[in-house]
């Protein structure tokens, strides 16, 4: 029987690999919907070949999708616009829905899957960032199930024992109760450490976009591989972590492994520690979503351990790398701090890749909005939109009043 899928981001790294592991079982996965937004023709050439019936792309750009795929009038539906995200992500048709728009984008697309009952992958951090606990809730009310998607969380869910995983997917089981039941102690979120590892602190004011863009394992996107230079994209998997399994931020730590090798690990009561291990490759977390509970070949090149012949482990430099500290503060306080933050990060991020902020004043200009925004609790997903848009405007005003170290010109 097809496990009917829509894929939202389908032209990024995300949607790029779903689609790697979809070719490899076509007996088993059909494409029903896709989106790509502003890369029309990347988008027109895979409906070309998955000829799915709906497509989503930025307005303007249905021409330009219909011209490159060889589409006729009637055989696929082009939306136009954020509307037809949420349309496809609801759609009676889909089964499965994989989320790997990138930023706060993805928000109203994701939450619709969920409220609509679906089997949805959570590629992209910024959902459950934002409101994960909102998000857990409704998963709950409506039966969906939220899998793991995103490496880190889906080997610290394969580590589980089956009881945990059923907890963690929800149908009305989610316990009220802090934590994943006494037997687990905690988990351990690895990081590579990104580019600037071994960068001393005083050359970091001069990184240049190029090199923060250049990722030493992960092919990823730049505004992600960014965030991993800063240490950001750990915090935020750190926030995502504590709303996907039920945990304060005191039992969610965080190590840098270069390798990239150990994807996470969980600690247990007895002393054991259990560790998913596997190449760099986001086709094996989407391999193991896709056909959970079962296992399929991803594609993957396969791990030789005889190869890697190490594997280091060391505690990441909060003074240094500042923005995990702040993701962890707010992570503490909850509410609608991680949404703050969240949004804060991406004016950031932008605005050094404008080059009009330094790369160490990432983290300052998140820390100075975080002191400047209210703190209050969410109730549902239009406050979370305000509390997104208000983080903005805030960023850029701060942005603007002050002069900015700039990024190095010229890279």
């Amino acid at each position: 029987m097809f496990q009917s899928v829509a894929v939202l981001g389908a032209t990024g790294s995300i949607g790029t690999s779903t689609l790697e592991v979809i070719r490899l079982h076509r007996d088993r996965f059909q494409v029903l919907a896709l989106s790509g937004w502003h890369q029309a023709e990347a988008l027109g050439r895979l409906a070309q070949e998955f000829r799915p019936k709906t497509i989503v792309v930025a307005p303007g750009l249905a021409k330009t999708v219909r011209r490159v795929a060889g589409l006729t009038e009637g055989e696929t539906v082009v939306l136009e616009g954020a509307d037809g995200l949420v349309q496809i992500a609801s759609s009676e048709q889909i089964d499965t829905v994989v989320t790997g728009v990138v930023g706060a984008a993805g928000l109203a697309s994701t939450y619709a899957a969920v409220c609509a009952g679906k089997r949805v992958l959570v590629a992209n951090k910024e959902p459950l960032v934002m409101m994960g606990p909102l998000l857990i809730r409704k998963a709950n009310e409506t039966g969906a199930q939220i899998l793991p998607t995103d490496s880190e969380h889906n080997a610290v869910f394969q580590c589980l024992p089956e009881a945990s995983q059923q907890q963690i997917l929800g149908g009305g089981k989610l316990n009220s109760t802090p934590g994943l039941g006494r037997q687990i102690v905690g988990i351990t979120l690895t990081a590579s450490g990104g580019p600037f590892l071994r960068t001393p602190a005083s050359e970091l004011g001069r990184v240049t976009v190029k090199q923060a863009v250049k990722h030493p394992n992960w092919k990823m996107g730049s505004k992600i591989s960014i965030d991993s230079a800063t240490l950001m994209n750990k915090g935020l998997e750190l926030i995502e972590a504590c709303a996907l399994f039920n945990l304060p931020e005191s039992q969610v730590d965080v190590v840098v492994h270069p390798q990239s090798v150990v994807h996470s690990l969980v600690e247990f009561q007895d002393g054991s520690m259990l560790a998913q291990m596997g190449s760099a490759d986001m086709r094996i977390p989407i391999a193991y979503s896709l056909s959970y509970p079962e296992r399929i070949v991803s594609g993957a090149k396969p791990l030789r351990l005889t190869e890697i012949a190490r594997l280091d482990f060391d505690r990441p430099d909060i003074g240094r790398f500042p923005c995990l500290r702040l993701a962890r503060e707010a992570a503490r306080t909850g509410g609608n701090a991680p949404a703050i933050l969240n949004a804060a990060n991406e004016i950031a991020v932008q605005a050094f890749q404008d080059k009009i902020l330094g790369f160490m004043n990432i983290p300052e200009l998140i820390e100075r909005v975080l002191e400047a925004c209210p703190y209050e609790s969410i109730t549902d997903i239009n406050q979370v939109l305000s509390v997104d848009l208000m983080a903005r405007r805030v960023a850029r005003e701060i942005l603007q009043a002050k002069s900015w170290p700039k990024t190095v010109s010229g890279n």
